[in-house]
């Protein structure tokens, strides 16, 4: 990529991915070209495909299950064309380095949201949960350690978790500390003035 090129895509996503400076921007793309990334068999895009990202994910993240692998994949092919673009990079590495808390909330929700219906189901959190646990020789089914895990959380969490009620949970929380911290201000305020 030329200098003019690169200079033009920086300031570009610059604008997208806002957790990082520019200096950083253009770091991330050119770590993104020298990963050999070529365009894929199926397609003209130049870009990683999901086996080379799994592997970035595994050496750089130590992530080893398969099934958390392929959502953070998915989180981050937002047009869902089995490659990641520089784009897609860079804004994905924004949010997952550097996001507030809300945006880092909605994407592990995303990622484990395994149908994209808005939910975690008691069946989704049981495939999630599957391959984290450690397998304990035992007489009992492996499953119902899973099972009863997930039970015991849907328990305590009423049920579904829904992002909705996450994201109403967190404004409520935000609107406290606002509340709070603006009595704390006026009561600073008048004792000093």
């Amino acid at each position: 990529m030329n200098r003019k090129k690169l200079q033009k895509l920086t300031e570009s996503l610059c604008k997208s991915a806002k957790h990082f400076n520019k200096y950083e921007v253009e770091c991330l793309i050119k770590l993104f070209n020298n990963l050999d990334v070529e365009p894929s068999d199926r397609h003209a895009i130049v870009g990683l495909d999901r086996n080379s990202f799994r592997n970035i994910l595994h050496v750089t993240f130590g992530m080893t299950d398969d099934m958390i692998m392929d959502r953070v994949f998915r989180g981050f092919d937002k047009d869902n064309d089995s490659c990641v673009s520089v784009t897609e990079w860079v804004e994905g590495l924004s949010i997952f380095l550097r996001g507030t808390l809300e945006e880092k909330m909605k994407y592990c929700f995303e990622v484990y949201d395994l149908n994209s219906d808005g939910y975690i189901s008691r069946e989704e959190m049981f495939h999630m949960l599957k391959n984290s646990l450690l397998k304990q020789p035992s007489e009992e089914d492996p499953d119902e350690g899973i099972k009863d895990l997930v039970e015991i959380t849907l328990k305590k969490m009423a049920s579904i978790i829904n992002l909705k009620l996450i994201r109403n949970n967190l404004e409520n929380y935000y609107l406290k500390c606002a509340c709070m911290w603006g009595r704390i201000e006026k009561g600073v305020g008048m004792s000093v003035g």
